[in-house]
């Protein structure tokens, strides 16, 4: 470490993990409780070799696929669940939930403001090209933030209208400024909706959130959680997918969006990925657990040298991201230099703000990841507008994350550091 960290950085680090004993035990007894979960859902469902053989063409029969549908949905308390390689994100796996809850004369309900921007052309809010929700007759709303929280009041009144068939509600902060939503926060939601409209689906993109509490949404209330394979339940190991779980109907009806109507999830292969999923997901709690250390690590760092951060350092957290105002350009630029810099893959690489698919300004990502675009690894993004601000998420070890960070300060701080 002090090869790569220079004596101030590196006593800064230690200030800041120092100050963190009580955060990182509280860490450390939820990935207890996580572990024992999995580990029992393991054993339930007698997961043997055999589960990891894959399957090639149709993917009939596939014994470990099914059973890791069922195992999931164990974990999430939930009748069913849909675990497949074929999803190519968290958003294709939110667009097929979607799609499969709603028809032509819905409407789709957003419960806490604007979904993450690349929902934006699912749903038909902006124009990025035909299928959207809305060429296909489905209306979208949204409630907006009240100070910043979300409006229950508002929320009652907008999901009390009897075409509102499905409300979605983004457990993470995305791109915006507010805060993560406690799982607890999202079942007095789930309250609220459920007694202006007891008919109206109620589904939650878990992104990012998965195993970082004791309880996932589905729990409280939701009728589905939808994620992806490559962040929080991937464990690092998935190398692509996404999951749904949820009620028995709108679980069929996303696998029914994904392949096509009367073949659902009786088809699609896993080329030899079971095991990898298998793995992945036995060590996600673990994972996520050092995900959320190197977090609270990085806030510590960062309110040390006087910047704005959320969550705060000693704040009981909810999803795996960091959010630091960094307030200007080019300390933003310096501080995604040096996440890169402390990756394992293509640490040589300059992040520069670029184009990126599905987003409505440019987008900076440092991500040096053995998956790509693997969120529950080390790496930080932002997008290129006021208040500038960077959201950092992921490290497989804290040991690595923490690296990361430091070395994000060292370049923020410059030579004189």
């Amino acid at each position: 470490m002090t090869n790569m960290i220079n004596d101030r950085v590196a006593a800064l680090g230690s200030q800041a993990q120092g100050q963190l004993a009580e955060e990182f035990a509280r860490i450390d007894a939820i990935a207890q409780e996580n572990t024992t979960r999995v580990l029992s859902a393991f054993q339930e469902h007698r997961v043997a070799d055999g589960y990891f053989a894959g399957t090639t063409g149709y993917g009939y029969d596939d014994l470990g696929r099914d059973q890791l549908d069922k195992i999931y949905a164990d974990l999430f308390g939930t009748e069913a669940a849909l675990v497949r390689i074929q999803f190519v994100n968290g958003t294709h796996a939110i667009a097929c939930a979607l799609f499969g809850a709603l028809k032509a004369g819905d409407v789709l309900l957003s419960a806490v403001g604007a979904p993450y921007d690349t929902l934006l052309g699912v749903v038909g809010a902006v124009d990025k090209g035909p299928g959207s929700l809305k060429d296909y007759g489905v209306e979208y709303r949204q409630v907006e933030l009240l100070d910043n929280k979300p409006d229950l009041e508002g929320m009652s009144r907008a999901a009390a209208d009897p075409r509102v068939k499905a409300v979605l509600i983004q457990r993470s902060k995305g791109y915006s400024t507010r805060a993560s939503l406690s799982v607890a926060e999202i079942g007095e939601m789930c309250q609220v909706i459920r007694a202006a409209n007891p008919g109206a689906a109620i589904l939650v993109d878990n992104c990012y959130g998965e195993f970082v509490e004791t309880l996932e949404p589905t729990h409280v209330g939701a009728d589905l959680v939808v994620g992806s394979l490559i962040k929080n339940p991937g464990g690092g190991l998935a190398p692509t997918g996404g999951y749904i779980a949820g009620r028995r109907d709108l679980v069929e009806g996303a696998a029914m969006r994904l392949t096509v109507p009367g073949i659902g999830g009786e088809c699609g292969c896993t080329l030899g990925q079971n095991r990898l999923l298998y793995q992945g997901l036995f060590l996600a709690p673990h994972t996520v657990a050092q995900a959320v250390k190197t977090a609270v690590f990085a806030a510590k760092v960062m309110e040390l040298l006087g910047y704005e951060t959320e969550p705060r350092s000693s704040a009981v957290r909810h999803d795996i991201i960091q959010m630091i105002h960094m307030r200007e350009p080019e300390a933003l630029k310096k501080f995604c230099k040096g996440i890169q810099f402390g990756a394992p893959v293509d640490s040589y690489v300059t992040p520069e703000p670029w184009d990126m698919p599905g987003y409505d300004c440019q987008v900076i990502m440092a991500a040096g990841a053995f998956v790509q675009g693997a969120s529950i690894e080390l790496s930080a993004d932002a997008p290129m507008r006021e208040p500038y601000t960077v959201y950092l998420q992921g490290g497989l070890t804290f040991e690595s994350g923490k690296l990361g960070v430091l070395l994000a300060v060292q370049e923020l701080l410059g030579p004189s550091a």
